[in-house]
């Protein structure tokens, strides 16, 4: 459904209220959903914001487990991602590929969660998923530039006690078995006093095999690496038999949530919430065609172990007439990733010669000084990463007296962030190795492959390498031998390492209001003004960046942040990013029938800039600036209806024009190893349509939604290249299509994407229908189901380069059957979801930089064939 709120934070017991109100309507005709933004049951038919709304029915019977499953039913809501917890959630085509903050707004209740890779929120006991389209800074602030969505749960009740739980056997079609435990229950303890509880415990079984590569990459050439020279002597074949496992990729997961209600006077309530969660999943959740339907090459361990937990603090209230709301929060989020990255070890030894410093190590030697011979190491690269997220928030809102002739609600913001960073690109045993093969040294003439050099090498006038007999770098050393003593690690095993400390701040004070012109027309306003800033101090580099300011690697494996190069401009070498503006809304409706209503909306959003670090050149051998980017806004205008027709038809819709300038897109720059940086790409303007539509006749309800996204770059996308002149990275003040980037290697084509470009990731149509049947058999409640998932293709990036690496995803159709009986407080369900077992692709993404690592893409897609039984009861 598409509903409309203006939302703010609801109270305990106005979400009680809103449950009873869904309840009794289903009695008769269609059911509603009704939202307590306003902090009073409210159907949001009356409100006029765009909005998708899932209610706790219709995500029991679509078997919604977390964001990618809640995301497919909703027709303005697109997500990329590699796996659960590593997903991140788009409205309407407004897909940023860079910057700090995200674009979607991601709330449990009042409290908001992180930025990116938000974590995968178990959907059990919720009230309803609500799915806000279109920018909401006026109440929702920085994170909310294109959308917001919020899990409501249900709440304490303090007048009957309830228990419930649902068990749950499934399996992928030709995968692997797996299953859950589901349990709440509310307790008043008082008359002022009830506390809720909820646990649960999954076990997903995996359909993707990882599959013997036996001796062959998957466009079925060899995997044997040549290994940075064209010398027969060095070489090393891939081989993953010792990890390839069928249905790979599960999930283990299990949390809780507990809370407590407390009505120490009347018209006060104070409500803490702690809710925990712990998630490990393995694998990857994308396959590759190239090697076999739900088939990967994985060489090394692919593991997400999140977890994480929010801990919450409501209080509403009265002071006199004035309604007054309290939102305290704190959320902690530790994520610990391991992952292949094989196939970047792969890309580099596709450069050719010249490689052999990044590609041959040396360890396990006998003998000693010039007669030292040594063993190559694997030199495949993996991914580990152990990263820590703390949040603050505190917010403060009070309303007006309702007997107003207006109503007004003031309040303010205030937020404290800090994200800890420690991520290696590493190589195992490469902090152990003995050394490494100097550039060139895999092709000079008569050199020994892992013996000791001591001289250094160079190149000659043809380019090709000799011994430079005046470069003494090892008297012990063999003349003859290429091997550099010591190793390339920066930090433990990274061979690229990443350690920083990431802060932010952020304030706000906003206003908005309503106030009827007449009994059926009523004006909404309001705004926000910000303070943000953004700091960031680390290092992030290869042990050449850090020999570059003056640090000696390895680093100290038992302290943190020792060697700085985030900003060598700053005396403490902190970048640093803050700025403060406003964003508005207004809106106007009409309810020219009780139960029908027009509307139109206009509302900006925003997103901060930030700080770029400097990056290495590998040609210069130095490390130059890169200038911060803007904050990027975006302005909708929207128009909607929002009818009831003798309550059994109900259909809604909005069309809607937003302007998206600066857009934040990340970079690989030509020449700077692989490093990235954020850029603004340009001006986009996005064109669409939403719709509801809900049919009751009888004992069949007819449901349906969808949406049209339009969504195009306006003007060329100028690259970003290195300037040679000033020896900093800029984008290019113009650009021919067709020409390239002088000097740049490999060649950077000037123009990334022209003017009319369609925007990445989001589907040019998307909806969904469903059919139920209910009836009565005997004794016995029944019901059975068909649903319908469909939607366009998707272009992938931004970029057109990087677009026809990746390919587009290609348009889908699945279906869906479910059905149930119940009778008295028992019930049973059975399931099948994606039954023709249809390879519907949402995304198509890389680990590393897609101009790396395209061969090796991955195509994400909805569920395989999925079927299973459910039995709940509720006491």
């Amino acid at each position: 459904m598409i509903l409309s709120a203006p939302a703010l934070a609801q109270a305990p017991a106005a979400d009680a209220a809103a449950a009873d109100a869904a309840a009794a309507e289903a009695e008769q005709g269609l059911g509603e959903i009704v939202v307590t933004a306003t902090r009073s049951a409210q159907s949001i038919q009356k409100v006029p914001i765009s909005m998708q709304a899932l209610g706790a029915e219709k995500l029991q019977e679509r078997q919604v487990k977390g964001l990618s499953d809640f995301a497919a039913l909703l027709p303005s809501v697109s997500f990329e991602g590699i796996g659960p917890g590593r997903n991140t959630a788009f409205f309407r085509g407004i897909v940023p590929a860079g910057g700090a903050y995200a674009s979607v707004g991601y709330y449990l209740d009042d409290m908001p969660i992180t930025g990116t890779e938000v974590p995968d929120i178990h959907a059990y006991d919720l009230e309803r998923v609500e799915a806000l389209s279109g920018p909401q800074g006026t109440l929702y602030g920085a994170g909310s530039l294109a959308g917001t969505i919020r899990l409501i749960t249900n709440k304490p009740k303090l007048d009957k006690f309830e228990f419930g739980y649902d068990v749950e056997a499934n399996k992928y079609g030709k995968g692997d078995f797996g299953g859950q435990l589901e349990s709440y229950i509310n307790v008043p303890l008082a008359p002022t006093l009830a506390v809720r509880a909820m646990g649960y415990y999954r076990r997903d079984g995996g359909y993707i095999d990882n599959t013997p590569n036996n001796g062959t990459f998957n466009d079925g050439s060899s995997s044997t690496l040549t290994l940075g020279d064209n010398n027969p002597n060095t070489s090393y074949t891939l081989d993953n038999s010792d990890i390839a496992k069928d249905d790979y990729n599960t999930i283990r997961e299990f949390g809780g949530r507990f809370q407590l209600l407390w009505q120490p006077t009347e018209g006060w309530d104070i409500t803490p919430e702690i809710t925990a969660q712990k998630q490990v999943a393995r694998g990857y959740f994308g396959y590759d065609p190239r090697v076999g339907d739900l088939e990967v090459h994985d060489y090394d361990q692919t593991k997400n172990d999140d977890r994480w937990y929010q801990a919450a603090l409501s209080i509403h209230g009265h002071i006199g007439d004035w309604d007054i709301v309290s939102a305290t929060g704190y959320f902690k989020r530790r994520t610990r990733t391991l992952n292949d990255y094989t196939y970047y070890t792969v890309t580099y030894d596709g450069f050719g010669p010249g490689y052999e410093s990044y590609l041959q190590f040396f360890d396990n030697c006998t003998g000693s000084g010039a007669s030292q011979q040594c063993q190559m190491i694997n030199p495949t690269q993996y991914y580990h990463a152990d990263t820590h997220r703390n949040k603050f928030t505190q917010e403060l809102r009070l309303s007006t007296p309702k007997d107003w002739p207006f109503d007004v609600t003031v309040g303010g913001f205030y937020q404290r962030q800090k994200n800890e960073l420690n991520t290696s690109y590493a190589i195992r045993g490469l902090d152990t190795i003995t050394g490494y093969t100097a550039t060139g040294g895999g092709d000079v003439a008569g050199g020994l492959i892992g013996v000791p050099a001591m001289y250094g090498i160079t190149y000659d006038e043809d380019g090709n390498p000799v011994f430079d007999t005046s470069d003494v770098i090892n008297a012990n050393g063999n003349p003859l031998g290429t091997m550099i003593l010591g190793t390339q690690a920066v930090k433990g095993d990274a061979f690229y390492y990443v350690e920083q400390d990431q802060f932010y701040h952020d304030k706000a004070i906003f206003a908005e209001g309503h106030y009827n012109i007449t009994p059926t027309l009523k004006l909404t306003g309001g705004i926000r003004y910000f303070w943000t800033d953004y700091k960031v101090r680390g290092f992030a580099g290869v042990a050449g960046s850090a020999a570059g300011v003056g640090c000696t690697t390895p680093l100290p494996d038992d302290e943190r942040l020792t060697c700085v190069n985030t900003n060598p401009n700053a005396a403490d070498g902190t970048g640093r990013y803050k700025e403060d503006g406003e964003t508005h809304k207004v809106a106007l409706d009409w309810q020219f029938q009780p139960d029908k209503m027009v509307y139109f909306n206009y509302s900006t959003g925003f997103r901060p800039g930030g700080f770029n670090r400097p990056l290495r050149i590998r040609s210069l051998g130095k490390i130059v600036n890169v200038a911060p980017f803007k904050s990027e806004t975006l302005t909708n205008f929207e128009v909607g209806v929002k009818t009831t027709w003798n309550n059994i038809f109900r259909f809604n819709a909005a069309v809607y024009y937003e302007k998206w300038n600066n857009i934040q897109y990340g970079v690989v720059v030509s020449g700077a190893q692989g490093a990235g940086m954020t850029g603004n790409a340009g001006k986009a303007e996005v064109k669409g349509i939403e719709y509801d539509a809900d049919l009751r006749l009888g004992k069949v309800t007819i449901s349906t939604s969808g949406a049209f996204n339009d969504a195009k770059l306006k003007g060329d996308f100028c690259n970003f290249a290195l300037n040679t002149a000033t020896e900093s990275i800029s984008q290019l003040s113009s650009c021919t299509l067709g020409e390239f980037v002088e000097g740049s290697s490999p060649p950077t084509p000037q123009v990334a994407a022209a003017n009319g470009t369609r925007l990445p990731r989001q589907p040019r149509f998307k909806g969904t229908t469903s059919i139920r049947y209910d009836t009565d058999l005997g004794d016995y409640a029944a019901y059975i189901q068909g649903a319908a998932l469909y939607q366009t293709g998707a272009t992938q990036d931004l970029n057109v380069e990087s677009n026809e690496l990746l390919g587009n995803t290609k348009g889908f159709v699945s279906f869906d059957f479910s059905g149930g009986i119940k009778k008295d407080n028992w019930s049973v369900t059975l399931f099948l979801q994606n039954a023709f077992d249809k390879r519907g692709q949402l995304t198509r993404n890389t680990f590393c930089s897609i101009d790396f690592c395209a061969n090796s893409s991955r195509t994400f897609t909805i569920k395989p064939q999925f079927f299973g039984i459910r039995f709940g009861q509720k006491f």
